[in-house]
């Protein structure tokens, strides 16, 4: 195959012409390795985290990326200034690997299933107020009614869990898509909108007054989660908003665990969504130590939705168990 100057997607490529043989690549000795390496190069846009992710050296990893621009004969990416970016054809085969490797992934379970005799597998990720909300009570549901089928949840934030699915690490995800992301890769439903609240320890100073107001706020120390989350975003344009100073005395965390012991322990605040906030304050453990912080405002923050890959169909079990989310959402609109 000569090299082609102009930018063309491997998606454009007749692989049923006389000049390409459907298996041209295996024959040439594409392997699947190869696959990996170019979906982490796509991942990480290191050579040294891409060799990491495959526990191989970086000299072997490069050595993989020299074989696989000489069997495709054309470069498949480009070092800049803090690593390497795909070309053209490097993300066209970056994008078929996903799929590649996502369908043996998914033999690999089924065939472990049918062995096991178990229902199956899931693996979902969501933001932390609808695996509260929608996910316990929907796999409740399952459990009772399909006792066989494993759930594998990650509680995260939405930046996060949206590389994770196109990376086909989940099945689904109850999130938001990230700015930065394209829209077109996912189908979305939207679900829900999430609220927020502030949360203080027992006995904290602003619990002794009426509803707290922005002003009475800032001085205080604050625990967010990191910068650019969405929950984050929205307290600090609350702020921006009334034209009131934005808290300077944080920690960024985005562990719900550390949270609650900062502000168990100290005057701090820290904005959570408002049904974590609830369950905390009903337990039995010094958790429940934290209490709701009357205010003069409200903290909407974006609404949530059940998201999937586009053009990647979910397997049964993971059918079933967005089916029962989704109900459960209807259930409480």
């Amino acid at each position: 195959m000569p090299i082609i100057s102009e930018p063309l997607s491997l998606d454009h490529v007749d692989i049923h012409s006389d000049n390409f043989a459907d298996d041209a690549f295996l024959r040439a000795g594409l392997k699947l390795n190869h696959l990996r390496m170019i979906v982490a190069i796509e991942d990480s846009g290191q050579i040294s985290a891409a060799a990491e992710t495959l526990a191989i050296s970086q000299p072997a990893a490069s050595r993989m990326l020299s074989e696989m621009e000489s069997i495709l004969k054309t470069a498949l990416y480009e070092r800049v200034a803090r690593g390497v970016v795909l070309t053209t054809f490097g993300e066209a085969l970056a994008r078929r690997a996903r799929k590649i490797l996502l369908e043996l992934r998914e033999a690999g379970r089924e065939i472990a299933e049918l062995k096991s005799g178990k229902g199956g597998s899931v693996f979902i990720g969501a933001v932390t107020a609808p695996a509260m909300s929608l996910v316990v009570p929907a796999i409740d549901k399952v459990r009772k009614s399909f006792p066989g089928i494993e759930v594998n949840i990650q509680v995260e934030t939405s930046n996060v869990l949206a590389r994770e699915l196109l990376a086909a690490r989940h099945d689904f995800i109850i999130s938001r898509i990230p700015d930065d992301l394209n829209p077109r890769l996912f189908e979305v439903r939207e679900i829900g909108i999430e609220k927020a609240c502030l949360i203080v320890r027992s006995g904290h100073p602003l619990l002794q007054g009426g509803p707290s107001s922005l002003s009475d706020l800032s001085d205080y120390d604050w625990v967010f989660q990191p910068p650019g989350t969405l929950l984050r975003r929205t307290v600090e344009d609350i702020f921006l908003g009334a034209g009131v100073p934005v808290p300077g005395n944080i920690v960024n965390t985005s562990s719900l665990l550390l949270t609650c012991a900062i502000v168990c322990k100290t005057d701090a605040i820290a904005p959570v969504a408002i049904d974590v906030a609830q369950f905390l304050a009903s337990q039995n453990s010094q958790a429940a130590d934290v209490r709701i912080l009357p205010t003069e405002f409200e903290i909407n923050v974006k609404p949530y939705s059940l998201i999937t890959a586009r053009e990647r169909a979910l397997p049964p079990s993971a059918r079933l168990l967005y089916d029962l989310i989704l109900a459960e959402a209807m259930a409480l609109s």
